[in-house]
């Protein structure tokens, strides 16, 4: 029989986690969670983690495996999911994994480029730059050691300017040379479905939902991982804004807006990346019956 990896993606709040549940418990099998942040322990409320309930009905992987301090990257995630899988796929023909971060989807379904692990020397000297000089100089660096790679880099984001000069620097090479995005062959079929709802619809979802978890805690999780604020984990949508309320730079409720506001310009990015893969199936969560059939049809 073939192997089968169906992987449910979407943008966050959109109904991913009761659905998975639903389709693993159809064909007996377990989930892979493909959230980079559910993966630290201490982050359950504001990554909307599985709750012990549905841990409980499925067999969960990478869910809370990590501590704040691990270093963990899109390419370990690579490494570590396929050499599950060789040992899922002995008894199960079918496995699901779920998630919405995009690189960490990638990363099994196409393949990361065959970048050196930085060493723990250079990042730490990266970061030790990053806190004393600030984004805008490394940035200004990335520019001169990597232009192609300065001119494609969201440079807003500093975590992408930061591993790209960590290569630069360990390998004297630029970053652009290892990036040849070749997609991978697998050993099974990957059948995605994505999961798509009305804007307004969506927003509605993801607003209450931050409600649920400020109701569940949110506030005081934040304050318990707080002395770790520096760290990449936590480098996240939900944390850096409590971050700034516990800082007593804004009020509880400007930052409850905020994390609304930068979860829905999230999803918007989760979209626009997904959108570009003709390989996703797209549904509406409530054509369940479709999407089983679907699924029933292509893991034949």
């Amino acid at each position: 029989m073939p192997k089968n990896l169906i992987v449910l993606i979407g943008p966050t709040g959109v109904g991913k986690t009761e659905l998975s549940l639903r389709i693993a418990e159809r064909f007996g099998t377990s989930i892979i969670s493909s959230d980079s942040r559910q993966l630290y322990a201490d982050l359950k409320i504001g990554t909307a983690a599985p709750t012990p309930e549905q841990l409980a009905r499925v067999p969960h992987h990478f869910v809370g495996t990590l501590h704040l301090t691990d270093y963990y990257s899109a390419a370990q995630y690579e490494t570590d999911v396929l050499e599950l899988l060789d040992k899922l796929f002995l008894e199960k023909d079918t496995v699901v994994m779920v998630g919405g971060s995009m690189m960490y989807v990638d990363a099994v379904c196409k393949g990361i480029d065959d970048i050196p692990t930085v060493d723990a020397e250079t990042r730490q000297l990266l970061s030790e730059r990053y806190e004393n000089e600030g984004p805008e100089r490394l940035t200004a660096e990335l520019k001169l050691l990597d232009p192609e790679y300065y001119n494609k880099v969201d440079l807003r984001n500093p975590k992408r300017i930061i591993h790209a000069l960590e290569i630069c620097y360990m390998t004297g090479k630029t970053y652009t040379s290892f990036r040849t995005q070749k997609k991978k062959e697998r050993p099974f079929r990957i059948i995605k479905v994505g999961l798509t709802r009305n804007r307004e619809e969506l927003y509605e979802r993801i607003n209450r939902r931050v409600d649920r978890m400020i109701e569940e805690g949110l506030p005081e999780e934040a304050k318990a991982v707080y002395p770790y604020r520096h760290l990449n984990s936590l480098n996240t949508v939900g944390y850096k804004e409590m971050f700034n309320y516990l800082d007593g730079k804004w009020e509880l409720s400007f930052a409850i807006d905020k994390i609304k506001q930068n979860s829905r310009i999230y999803s918007r990015k989760q979209m626009t990346w997904f959108g570009r893969d003709k390989e996703i199936q797209w549904f509406y969560p409530e054509q369940e019956k479709e999407i089983m059939d679907y699924l029933q049809d292509k893991t034949k």
